[in-house]
């Protein structure tokens, strides 16, 4: 019998041909994991560096792979689409995957720290995860995804939402 299929949300963002790396990569994880479900689209401003704008958005999936497989296979997907990791946390990325959640899990997992907390800081992750889940509870504060923006002030953060179809051509 195999392993339970965990829900896991992921932050994905792009400044470098934007529109395709984002549907590059979503393909991709529709191609590993299957059914990909979406937030809405947003244009936000770059963080931390003079830079081009980001396309961001949140994808929940399922998987079995415990999140240190997940996360060195989502690395791979982004160094498939030129993504170089270097030493600096500012700077303009052809494609970046995060894994802001894994379940229920929280703490350090397998290097990371789970839930990403980037979810109470960034209004470009904060607000598509609201989008496609508001009831769904942070798994450390316990308060809906929508509680949490609703008590947020991210005015000072330049967000957008933006027209995007994924597939370009139809349903996946």
């Amino acid at each position: 019998m195999g392993a339970t299929a965990t829900p896991v949300f992921l932050s994905l963002g792009s400044n470098i041909d934007r529109e395709h790396n984002i549907r590059s990569g979503l393909d991709r994880l529709a191609d590993q994991f299957g059914q990909v479900q979406l937030s809405p689209v947003y244009e936000s401003v770059a963080v931390g560096f003079d830079g081009a704008p980001f396309l961001n958005l949140v994808a929940r999936i399922e998987t079995a792979l415990p999140p240190g497989v997940l996360a060195d296979l989502l690395h791979d997907i982004e160094a498939e689409h030129g993504r170089v990791r270097g030493d600096k946390k500012y700077a303009s990325r052809t494609l970046d995957i995060d894994i802001l959640t894994y379940g229920e899990l929280t703490g350090e997992v397998d290097g990371m720290v789970l839930p990403r907390d980037e979810i109470l800081k960034h209004a470009f992750v904060l607000q598509p995860l609201a989008d496609l889940v508001p009831q769904e509870r942070h798994p450390v504060l316990g308060e809906t995804y929508r509680e949490l923006l609703s008590r947020t002030d991210f005015s000072a953060q330049g967000l957008w939402q933006v027209p995007f179809r994924w597939p370009a051509g139809g349903d996946r």
